[in-house]
């Protein structure tokens, strides 16, 4: 029989496959070897000789299980150490013995991602010297690769995966952002630099409404595709970057399957004062609402939240680029636009309609450049209410970059009253891990060697209506709850809440001519002091401040990532020099 033409089914029948293997051939995980690197390979004895993913129909498993020839005709397992002992890799083992497979003695290997999907792209063999690739096997091999890549990152709630190849080494590197953290796991550490290359050129090919036909590391790229994780749908959103070393390439995960209108704004971390204010302006007719942040600030999250608690009665239409959250009720379009020109017929084409189509609500997925600049006046001057998004260092200078040279708004459009009827501003910040937060009193510590814990609780007394009895510290050790991913940056976290500032322009004394006369700067310093809710204003400090008092964040990380208690005196609302995390 001509082995070449098996193809092996793992597809499982009902029952477990240790249930029906008899006792001699269940493997023990205890007798893996562990090869942790590409030099390690010779412990693989008889050398490896080929790989026979491809040969067996198997090679959608590259990522996880890989079987191996060794030069003497037996047969090994390469696995990933969740992987090795399951149920898939008793079942690939059964029917290679059932196909009259020699099985090798040791049976099963443990290496980590990246050297398995090596050696099942044909690149290492032996002692890790390098063959020819096998093309016949790279596609679905990278495909499967990059798919559990996108199953990791959502599984452990990571914002951003970032694949940056560096043409001037021989490895490039797979990170993600989890809970605003850009961090290295050991699984994906290291990727030969052409696999990675290569990788992106496959998932290119699944792109939608990219610009370009192939991948290109010369050039900016962006556009968007989907993948199934858990029954999820979840969409990636590409942006390229072509840097000195290689290109950098940044994929936003986006669960289009979550539920906007279960989410409530005090669940995402806004105080119920906060909440109070979107809601009272979300009810008003005509105007915009618009949230600002930076990238990875979760303003889109926030903003596609509140439209879902829209009423049904009122006709909402988006136009996104692309559409990142399925809204419930809502009319979505995504607008396709290449980064290197300035003006597309299709939004144009597309923003004509959209003012035909009698909507009561329309959100514009960003504000960042002249041609949704001039989006947002036609849409706001037509009497339907406005939400949209754009990239801003606090809420009192949304104004500003709006009136900048790169979007254009016209100041005298907005100070016009009522055109802009609310302002967000919002970052996340690091949630404290419940289970092992420290108390304050069991704390001391010093920060770049002159603020310390008592200096911090100090000023925190120092504010009307604060209980410092509350507050508490993260815990660098974290506990069982916080610490699974093995990361010292990541341990005593639990998650992510949103710290913000929102105000009312119109009812805001002085701010509105401020705005039309481009002296917003100075208006800030000399009219905000004491300022509070009663005129539409609840700063970042004072919101950070209240989650401190409440044990929700750490009073260190809000003082080291944006000085709000060594400023409070010199201004009352989010430093204007901080960026987010």
């Amino acid at each position: 029989m001509k082995r070449s033409s098996w193809r092996l089914d793992l597809r499982f029948p009902r029952h477990r496959v240790s249930d029906v293997l008899p006792d001699d051939e269940r493997f023990d995980y205890a007798d893996a070897v562990v090869v942790s690197s590409a030099d390690e390979l010779h412990v693989i004895q008889p050398p490896i000789r080929r790989s026979l993913s491809n040969e067996l129909g198997v090679e959608a498993l590259a990522a996880r299980l890989c079987p191996v020839q060794l030069t003497d005709e037996s047969v090994a397992i390469l696995a990933l150490a969740e992987h090795v002992g399951g149920d898939q890799a008793d079942e690939l083992a059964r029917q290679l013995r059932g196909r009259g497979f020699r099985m090798a003695s040791p049976q099963r290997y443990v290496l980590a991602a990246p050297l398995l999907l090596s050696i099942a792209r044909h690149q290492l063999a032996g002692s890790g010297g390098l063959v020819l690739l096998d093309a016949s096997s790279s596609g679905s091999a990278l495909a499967a690769a990059f798919q559990d890549m996108v199953e990791w990152g959502v599984r452990h709630g990571a914002s951003d995966i970032h694949l940056n190849v560096h043409y001037d080494q021989p490895d490039s590197e797979v990170r993600f952002t989890i809970q605003g953290r850009y961090v290295a796991p050991d699984r994906f550490r290291r990727i030969p630099t052409a696999t990675l290359n290569e990788m992106l050129a496959v998932i290119w090919m699944d792109i939608r409404g990219g610009n370009g036909a192939v991948f290109d590391p010369t050039s900016e790229q962006q556009g968007a595709l989907v993948r199934q994780v858990d029954g999820r749908g979840i969409l990636l959103r590409w942006a390229s970057l072509a840097a000195e070393r290689g290109p950098s390439v940044c994929l936003r995960l986006l669960d289009r399957s979550r539920a906007h209108e279960q989410q409530d704004l005090e669940q995402l971390g806004y105080l119920p004062v906060q909440a109070g204010l979107i809601r009272q302006a979300v009810e008003t007719e005509g105007g915009a609402v618009v949230f600002a942040g930076t990238v990875g600030s979760g303003k889109s999250t926030s903003m596609a939240a509140q439209i879902a608690a829209l009423p049904p009665d009122r006709k909402v239409m988006t136009l996104e680029d692309p559409v990142e959250y399925l809204i419930p009720g809502a009319v979505q379009n995504t607008i396709s636009r290449d980064p290197a020109r300035e003006r597309h017929d299709g939004f144009a084409a597309k923003l004509r309609a959209l003012k035909r189509s009698a909507m009561n609500d329309v959100l514009l997925g960003e504000v960042r450049d002249r041609e949704t600049g001039e989006a947002f006046m036609d849409l706001a001057s037509s009497g339907v209410s406005v939400y949209t998004t754009t990239h801003a260092p606090s809420a009192f200078l949304v104004s500003d970059r709006l009136a900048s040279s790169v979007i254009g708004v016209a100041r005298d459009f907005l100070a016009t009253p009522g055109m802009l009827k609310l302002v967000v501003h919002q970052v996340l910040m690091p949630k404290l891990c419940s289970r092992c937060a420290v108390p304050a009193q069991a704390v001391c510590r010093r920060l770049n060697g002159a603020l310390t814990t008592e200096g911090l609780l100090a000023q925190l007394c120092e504010l009307p209506g604060i209980d410092i009895r509350g507050v508490r510290f993260r815990n660098p050790e974290g506990c069982p709850d916080c610490r699974g991913l093995g990361n010292s940056a990541l341990s005593g976290y639990a998650g992510r809440t949103v710290v913000a500032e929102c105000f009312i322009p119109e009812q805001f004394p002085g701010y509105l001519a401020a705005v039309r006369r481009n002296t917003v700067g100075e208006f800030l310093y000399s009219n905000l002091a004491g300022a509070d809710s009663s005129v539409g204003f609840v700063s970042f400090f004072v919101c950070a401040a209240q989650k401190a008092a409440r044990g929700e964040i750490d009073p260190f990380d809000a003082q080291v990532r944006y000085q709000v208690f060594s400023r409070r005196t010199q201004s009352p609302h989010w430093p204007l020099n901080k960026g987010t995390p």
